[in-house]
């Protein structure tokens, strides 16, 4: 079961940064409206409570959604 949740989180984190370059790339969401949704998602794993296992999943969430801001995977930057 826990492949099953793994292979669910990769597809939805490339589904959603397909769809982040898509709304870029439509001029629909400009980057730094991107960034802002990255950023508070990144914060509310941070900010997030619970068992000290609950933390320790979104502290690992919140870490790789500020590599992605990091890396810019999803916003095409010049």
């Amino acid at each position: 079961m826990k492949d099953d949740h793994t292979h669910s989180g990769m597809a939805a984190l490339t589904i959603c940064e397909a769809l982040l370059l898509a709304l870029n790339d439509a001029h629909i969401l400009p980057e730094n409206e991107i960034m802002g949704i990255l950023k508070d998602a990144a914060a509310t794993h941070e900010n997030a409570g619970g068992s000290d296992a609950d933390v320790e999943l979104h502290r690992a969430a919140a870490a790789l959604i500020r590599g992605i801001i990091a890396g810019g995977n999803s916003v095409r930057r010049a």
